[in-house]
């Protein structure tokens, strides 16, 4: 074997004329793919979920092969979408049918803040860190936890927001990440601080420290009042 060998690089032991065969290979791999996910009956695809996605993967994964493998035969790989098709569509008529089958399959929305407050059993139930929240948080215009009244984790992993009326907006902590707003154990000035752990909010004096009540963490940050630009 010579290295830097151009033909085994671009084509091993192939004549270029397989190029003309992938192409084709690969227009077909691309149309079952369609026409599966028009069968299956889906609206749109911005968002999948778990379920799908392992079905998307395991399509991704035929497809791709027989786009470009020349001893990939692609009688079988069009059962196996075929079998893909039918397993998916079964799947659907069951959890249409139970709900406990389709929570364990797609799961449930999950409310990760409410009133302000970080529900801490849900986001150790999701496995998600309060700093990936915050993100998706900031990404839709929310400057602090006070302006939120709820917030829920819907099953494709995007985050429904509901926010309290201008008049009820209550002070909550930054969402900014840690090196952009203050963290202490001691109070810098009186007034309320937020637990950066939970969101509890609580009056403190300028030198002295405390416990949240909530949560038992001991780390605070200022916190915020301000209203959201768009509210009315």
């Amino acid at each position: 074997m010579s290295p830097f060998d151009l033909q085994r690089m671009l084509m091993d032991e192939l004549p270029f004329s397989f190029l003309y065969e992938v192409i084709f290979r690969a227009s077909l791999a691309f149309i079952a793919v369609f026409l599966f996910l028009k069968c299956s009956g889906r609206r749109g695809i911005r968002q999948l979920s778990l379920f799908e996605l392992v079905v998307i993967l395991t399509l991704g994964s035929a497809a791709g092969d027989v786009s470009f493998y020349h001893d990939v035969a692609l009688l079988p790989v069009a059962v196996v979408f075929l079998t893909l098709l039918i397993f998916y569509r079964l799947t659907i008529f069951a959890i249409r049918r139970s709900k406990h089958l389709h929570a364990w399959i797609e799961g449930v929305p999950v409310t990760v803040v409410k009133d302000g407050l970080y529900e801490l059993e849900s986001l150790k139930k999701l496995n998600i860190s309060a700093s990936e929240l915050l993100m998706e948080f900031r990404q839709r215009g929310v400057e602090h936890l006070g302006q939120v009244r709820l917030a829920i984790m819907e099953t494709d992993g995007d985050v429904s927001l509901y926010f309290f009326a201008a008049g009820d907006v209550r002070p909550g902590l930054s969402v900014l990440p840690p090196d952009h707003r203050d963290e202490y154990k001691i109070a810098t000035h009186t007034g309320i601080h937020c637990c950066v752990n939970c969101a509890f909010s609580l009056r403190m004096e300028n030198g002295n420290s405390a416990q949240c009540p909530r949560c038992k963490n001991d780390v605070w940050s200022p916190a915020l009042a301000t209203h959201r630009a768009d509210a009315n």
